[in-house]
């Protein structure tokens, strides 16, 4: 396992947290100083959580275990799709439907659904309908594509998440531990890290950051299935 260096962190600016008055108390363990009004994340405690988190990436993708990437703030949606795909892994960058975990029998079926309607148009079988039904169809279609063409491979519950932004996807953390599904996520200052088992002090903002640790779980899952 190849772990960044902390020249490499600090270069993508991994330590920048958010400013101290929006300090989550719970954070402070993994707080090294403040610089400008603005909480810096000790980059030890960063390489520390990265070597547990990767750790345990590697043993659930070896056997085969189904990790789900999700991140649907602006920055971190393209990251996060080219990270889950680099790895051949399901992802949620749009807005996360209520029930994905607690009701995944309804995603099952949204999923398959969409899978037909893609067969049914590749196939030829909508030149039956007229042009408006065609037009309708096809609306309905992206729909689905964008809350659920992600995970349309996803045909039973992952073995874990990983999460870039823990406030941002409080419904998918909710719902992952109500179901016991282990959270591997980047946890700036402002959030509670308790909520995670996996967390890897980091700041979830900055593009370079999210990059880094995304691509750093996509690689550790590509490695372990050669």
């Amino acid at each position: 396992m190849n772990l960044p260096t902390l020249e490499e962190l600090l270069k993508s600016g991994v330590h920048f947290g958010h400013k101290t008055s929006k300090r989550y108390p719970k954070a402070a363990s993994y707080i090294h100083t403040q610089r400008g009004g603005v909480h810096i994340i000790d980059l030890q405690k960063t390489v520390e959580g990265l070597k547990k988190a990767l750790d345990f990436v590697e043993k659930t993708t070896k056997t085969g275990g189904v990790i789900l990437f999700v991140g649907s703030k602006k920055q971190a949606r393209a990251i996060v799709k080219e990270a889950a795909q680099s790895c051949n892994m399901p992802y949620i960058i749009g807005r996360w439907l209520g029930g994905t975990f607690t009701n995944f029998d309804n995603i099952v079926k949204l999923t398959r659904k969409l899978e037909k309607m893609e067969k049914d148009e590749a196939e030829g079988g909508w030149e039956v309908y007229t042009k408006k039904e065609q037009v309708t169809l096809r609306k309905e279609m992206e729909k689905l594509q964008e809350t659920v063409g992600g995970i349309k491979l996803m045909k039973r519950l992952p073995k874990a998440m990983f999460v870039v932004d823990i406030k941002k996807e409080s419904t998918a953390v909710s719902e992952a531990i109500k179901v016991g599904i282990p959270i591997i996520a980047l946890v700036d200052t402002n959030v509670n890290p308790e909520k995670v088992t996996y967390p890897i002090p980091a700041n979830d903002d900055a593009v370079k950051s999210i990059e880094m640790i995304s691509k750093l779980v996509a690689n550790t899952i590509a490695n372990s299935k050669n």
